[in-house]
């Protein structure tokens, strides 16, 4: 495991936590898919990552 699959790791569930966050405060439903979909990536990109 390297540092930039970790970091990748660890922004996706950073964001993840955002999503939940952002989701029970009511935050537009635009502003959650987007979040949901950045930390959705980054965690494939650390898992693919990991693999390689």
């Amino acid at each position: 495991m390297n540092g930039v699959s970790t970091l990748l790791i660890v922004v996706g569930l950073f964001f993840a936590g955002g999503v939940y966050s952002f989701a029970k405060q009511g935050l537009p439903r635009g502003v959650v898919v987007l979040l949901g979909i950045a930390s959705g990536l980054c965690l494939l990109a650390g898992v693919l990552r990991l693999e390689g």
